[in-house]
């Protein structure tokens, strides 16, 4: 009886090993992922900025188009 709790407890401590590296894996890539969108952010603000800048200074976005 005791022989088999401690092999069921090893099974079980292997699943959860195996579970916690399988859930670590997805945080990494997840990370990965974040990072990624991170750097791409930055970028589209960057691109936006600059398009701004190139704006008129007399660019008046709250302007009611012509059609109106």
């Amino acid at each position: 009886m005791e022989t088999e709790r401690l092999i069921e407890l090893e099974t079980k401590l292997a699943y959860q090993e195996d579970t916690i590296q399988q859930l670590n894996d997805v945080v990494c890539r997840q990370q990965d992922q974040i990072d990624i969108l991170l750097e791409k952010c930055d970028l589209l603000i960057s691109k936006t900025k600059e398009l701004a800048d190139k704006l008129p200074d007399d660019f008046d976005d709250n302007e009611r188009p012509p059609h109106y």
